[in-house]
């Protein structure tokens, strides 16, 4: 497989610089940087919501990698682990007794959801490989000629996959040579390796010293004196990676590739060094059973240009989010060159357009790749390349097609190459489209829209492409505005930027990411496709972290928390009919699982709507993930007042109300009912009463409620039932400590920095809990100020939302500038939350919901409407005195444009949807208006 994760280096690059510093000042709405990406997170994002792509920009070589909604892994299957209710009373009885570990163990083996392929089949299969592999082990050996063997820089803290081999995992062998000197010969010394993906077996000198297996596993061997010599000494270690990331990947604060004594393990006595040789006998282990599918990358545009590079300057790289283009220009000798790259909701394909200020000027070639194993480029026509791919091992297939529209010159097809010359300009547009049809069926002609989204583009001229995609983006983007000043760091590349933030020195930062995260989320969540996961629409590996798939115990909500109030219900629609399709597939792990109607969701979901717990006991039976998304209907409800939507998607609420009905266990000691088993979310392990399902439980119970009382079509007997728990359920609590407790029984501690802070669920994104209730709240505030401001990019996300609610705007301020920190630190290795230099979140690596979840935090700053008023201006901090913020929704069908200047209202524009009596409050004062829809009305501050 050609290595494209670093797919170029740019170092004949040199002396570049940006000439026009005005344009990015005119457009606050903007990204750009003064060299090409150098890697994934330095690359910018376009995408439709079907097609994303990341832009690398380089010079000679131009790099395009994108993906297709639908390519996956994984297959229409069985997720449900057969009779697992039967196995119910037992696990809750063990937790009842406190005998955890007893629960866990029973749980993992009869309560889990189906891996696929089985256990017992894979173990089998991969004996026999292993057992292959391990035939031959003449590589360890001294005197191995490995002079053509490929170098690899060691460890990979990401992988192998980062460095190269993408996806690969097999038998590989690692060597490197060191001297032993004098002073250690005739000891015995400690070889520290770190972790391992997935098992070793090292040598010295040919002899073996050490083998392990598992990738949490540290690797120190003791080396005995006898094995070793003065002088060259050979070190040989075998991999056998089976699954997700490989090779050797380090031990973050720990001594790695070193030696120590036995004496001091602390202290290298000797070390490796980092560059070794690497060389790939296998790679084809059997497929490793899996609880659910992973996101797939489908394919990379490769583009050279073989102009002479003379003078190279004024280069700039850019996305315009105020139009959703990205590009690259740049002077070459005396010649301007530009390049612009979109993806096309409305024609459903990316175009690339290429010009420059000469005629004749355009010459470059183009050929198409994939990360993918099984796959093949063919040309179609003259102008024309076609990509077939497979996800090995599974059955998802995809087709896309590239082609070349020249304006002057000619374009020839040389193996597999198109190759244009002399041209004045040309266009290339792209299409892509898999078998999927939906989580059941993969039965479509993988080339059907594709084919079809190719020939209706292609008849077009790429002027009139861009303007109908211009047209549809801002129809959503230029709803909502955002200003919280300007300073001189605005003309900086944004990288510049993120590296030397500070509010006060670029307030203007914070409007961008604001207005980013809007832009991602129109980028990847459209109408008739997928909803946004982990990573939007954008992955480039084979096997990305945590799958790139649905993570519903925060990510996937996350993902859609600024969509209402940002003033894009639109971008719902995805989540919508998932949540439908989720539903059916629910039902079936209802009642496998709980012997229950109704429906349920744990803690994760891919494409295929796995709803069965995976992962481990200890964190994968957590059954109100299903409950918290259908919050996500009733709050567009109450932003829309939209009854008919409402009426369409009541029985996806009713039937969670109906599963947790019978779910819940009424307590004998508190007399409350209870949620068990569950965890509260990957803190704690398998218990009974984590106070985040009872919290949803109730919303779920009290939304029920509310929806049935308007629609009066609900089920008389299950209204009945849910009135009669839903004010029994076990209550909020504070603790020992003055805090929320997390669990019924008061063990939280004082210090933890945990990355999730679900009992503050009710805080937000819930209402349970609110300055109605200033004890409750100020408990909720102690929780967070006990977990501390840092995290991962996600959670400071979440702590953005939580200050904002706790109505302390200047702590807001301060996890926002947490959360706009550069991520890119040791040389290039992600250590940290932050931001990429395309403003990316960082988890590390890589997960969107941080963006998502930043945007919607900063909004709260500037309005809260969850506690039955308009709250205006309730977490403005001091640091950002001056701004606004136009084309905010808040509850109650209204959209607002708010003005405020020396940290004090100055205007409040009100537009309503909806007529009725509307409370508004700004520090601490109540006003009451009647609105009429459509009537627009101005307030000042009261």
């Amino acid at each position: 497989m050609i290595p494209y994760n670093k797919p170029f280096l740019f170092v004949s690059l040199i002396a570049i610089s940006f000439a026009s510093k005005a344009q990015v000042v005119k457009d606050a709405n903007y990204l750009w940087y003064n060299k090409p990406a150098q890697k994934w997170t330095d690359a910018l994002p376009i995408g439709n919501g079907h097609i994303g792509a990341m832009v690398y920009g380089g010079v000679e070589k131009d790099f395009i990698q994108f993906n297709e909604a639908t390519l996956w892994s994984g297959a229409p299957r069985n997720y449900n682990h057969d009779s697992a209710y039967l196995y119910l009373p037992a696990i809750r009885q063990l937790i009842k007794e406190g005998k955890q570990a007893e629960a866990e163990a029973l749980a993992e083996e009869k309560f889990m959801g189906l891996k696929y392929p089985d256990e017992a089949t894979y173990q089998r299969l991969y004996a026999d490989w292993r057992n292959k592999q391990r035939k031959d082990t003449s590589l360890s050996a001294v005197g191995v000629n490995n002079h053509n063997w490929a170098e690899l820089t060691l460890p990979n803290p990401e992988g192998w996959e980062q460095f190269g081999y993408n996806g690969i995992d097999g038998n590989f062998w690692f060597r490197t040579e060191f001297d032993l000197p004098e002073s250690l010969a005739g000891k015995d010394l400690v070889l520290h390796l770190g972790r391992i993906r997935d098992e070793d077996f090292t040598y010295i000198n040919g002899k073996l010293v050490g083998s392990d297996n598992g990738r949490t596993v540290h690797r120190r061997y003791t080396i005995k004196a006898a094995d070793l010599k003065p002088g060259k000494n050979v070190l040989a270690i075998q991999v056998l990676n089976y699954n997700d990331k490989g090779g050797l990947i380090g031990s973050k604060g720990s001594l790695e590739f070193a030696f120590s004594t036995p004496q001091d393990l602390k202290t290298p006595v000797l070390n490796l060094s980092k560059t070794w040789k690497v060389k790939v006998l296998d790679t084809e282990p059997p497929v490793a059973p899996a609880y659910q599918a992973s996101y797939q990358p489908f394919g990379n545009i490769l583009m050279y240009y073989p102009q002479q590079l003379t003078n190279v300057k004024n280069y700039h790289r850019w996305l315009d989010i105020e139009k959703a283009v990205s590009g690259v220009r740049y002077q070459n000798g005396d010649t301007t060159f530009t390049r612009e790259y979109i993806v096309s909701n409305p024609d459903k394909a990316m175009a690339l357009n290429l010009t420059a200020d000469k005629s004749a000027a355009v010459n470059f070639s183009i050929a198409f790749d994939s990360y993918q194993v099984i796959k093949s480029v063919t040309g179609t026509d003259g102008h024309t390349l076609l990509l077939n791919v497979a996800v090995k091992g599974w059955a998802l297939k995809g087709n896309a097609y590239l082609t070349v529209k020249n304006y002057g010159g000619r374009v020839k097809l040389v193996n597999n190459t198109l190759e244009v010359s002399a041209a004045d300009s040309a266009t290339i547009y792209l299409t892509a489209s898999t078998n999927f049809i939906n989580a059941e069926s993969v039965s479509k002609e993988p080339s059907a829209a594709a084919l079809n989204n190719l020939a209706k583009v292609r008849a077009k001229n790429y002027a009139a492409v861009k303007q109908a995609h211009i047209a549809d983006y801002q129809k959503f983007f230029k709803r909502f505005d955002v200003h919280f000043g300007t300073s001189a760091a605005v003309v900086k590349p944004t990288d510049e930027r993120i590296l030397n933030y500070t509010h006060q020195s670029d307030p203007a930062l914070i409007a961008l990411l604001t207005q980013y995260g809007r832009y991602l989320l129109i980028a990847s969540s459209r109408d008739g496709g997928q909803p946004a996961n982990l990573q939007g629409i954008w992955n480039d590996n084979l096997t990305p972290a945590w799958g790139s798939k649905y993570t519903t115990n925060i990510n996937l909500e996350m993902n859609y928390w600024p969509s209402d109030i940002l003033n894009l219900p639109e971008m719902n629609a995805p989540l919508w009919d998932k949540l439908a399709a989720l539903t059916e597939a629910g039902k079936k792990t209802a009642k496998v699982h709980y012997n229950l109607p109704g429906w349920v969701l744990h803690h994760n979901t891919d494409l295929w709507n796995g709803t069965a717990p995976i992962n481990s006991s200890n964190h994968g039976i957590w059954p109100t993930g299903s409950g918290w998304l259908t919050q996500h209907i009733w709050q567009h409800y109450l932003y829309s007042n939209d009854i008919a939507f409402l009426r369409k998607y009541f029985y996806i609420l009713e039937e969670s109300a109906r599963f947790y009905d019978g779910f819940l266990v009424l307590d004998a000691t508190s007399g409350k009912y209870i949620s068990t088993p569950t965890n509260s979310p990957e803190h704690g392990g398998l218990v009974a009463g984590a106070q985040m399902d009872h919290q949803i439980i109730k919303s779920v119970f009290k939304s029920y409620l509310k929806a049935a009382e308007i629609l009066k079509t609900a089920d008389a007997a299950l209204v009945k039932n849910v009135k009669s728990k839903v004010d029994n359920i076990f209550p909020n609590t504070i603790g020992k400590y003055g805090d929320l407790q997390e669990w019924m029984e008061d063990k939280d501690m004082r210090k933890s920095n945990h990355r999730h802070v679900s009992h503050l669920w009710d805080v937000y994104p819930g209402n349970g809990i609110s300055w109605k209730d200033s004890a409750m709240m100020n408990a909720a505030k102690q929780s967070l100020l006990y977990r501390g401001d840092e995290g991962t990019g996600w959670s400071i996300a979440w702590k953005i939302n939580l200050w904002a609610r706790f109505k302390d705007g200047n702590h807001t301020l301060k996890i926002i500038d947490n959360l706009i920190t550069t991520a890119d630190i040791d040389d290039g290795a992600t250590q940290r939350g932050g931001l990429y230099r395309n403003m990316f979140d960082a988890h590390p690596p890589f997960q969107i919901d941080g963006n998502f979840g930043a945007a919607a935090g900063i909004a709260e700053m500037i309005v809260q409407s969850h506690d039955g008023f308009i709250d205006i201006l309730p977490a403005l901090p001091d640091g950002l005195p001056n701004g606004y913020m136009r084309g905010l929704k808040v509850r109650g069908n209204l959209e607002l444009d708010i003005f405020w200047k020396n940290g004090k209202l100055q205007k409040l524009v009100v537009k309503p949807g909806t007529n009725g009596d509307y409370q508004f409050a700004y520090n601490g004062k109540y006003k009451t208006v009647k609105l009429k829809k459509g009537k627009n009305i101005l307030l000042t501050a009261w």
